[in-house]
Parts: C-alpha cells; structure tokens; sequence
C-alpha cells in the first residue's frame, strides 16, 4: 500500500519534488530567478541601455566654451526658450 510520503504519479519523493519536496522546489525557484537575474544584469551592464558604458558628455564637450554648451543643453531639450534666451544674454 502507498503511503502519504511515496510521492504521487510516479515522480517519488515527498510530494514530487525530487528527495526534497518542497524545500528543494524552493531551492531550485531561488538557483532559477538567481541566474535570469545574472544573465539580465550582465546584458545590461555591457549594451547601450547600461550606464557603464555611455556617458551623457562626450569628449568634444570637455573643452566647450559655455555659449556651446548652453546650445547643446538647449538641443537635448533640458531648458525651455525662454530660460535659454536669458541665459544667452547673461553671457553676453
């Protein structure tokens, strides 16, 4: 007669989750989630869409002069018209 503990379908072990049961269920989920979260972080870190790689500032806005930089700033859409007219004035 099959007990409790005898596991069920066929698969043995207590519950069906190998020798384990739910334990090793548990511990297999964590090793699951553990490695597609290295693999994610790993894709992120070395592609376009990770900060380690790219910077906002690149090496020719190093030397710009301020009236440059404004500019640039003004193009990436960081300050409005208005706010970018009084502070070409302030330069000049």
């Amino acid at each position: 007669m099959m007990g409790w503990f005898s596991g069920c379908c066929g698969f043995g072990g207590l519950g069906g989750f190998s020798s384990f049961g739910w334990i090793g269920l548990i511990f297999n989920l964590a090793i699951i989630v553990i490695v597609i979260s290295l693999i994610v972080w790993v894709v992120r870190r070395f592609t376009a869409g990770g900060s380690a790689f790219t910077s906002r500032q690149t090496p020719s806005d190093a030397h710009a002069s301020p009236r440059e930089i404004l500019d640039i700033r003004y193009a990436r859409g960081e300050i409005a018209v208005d706010l970018y007219q009084q502070m070409v004035s302030d330069l000049n």
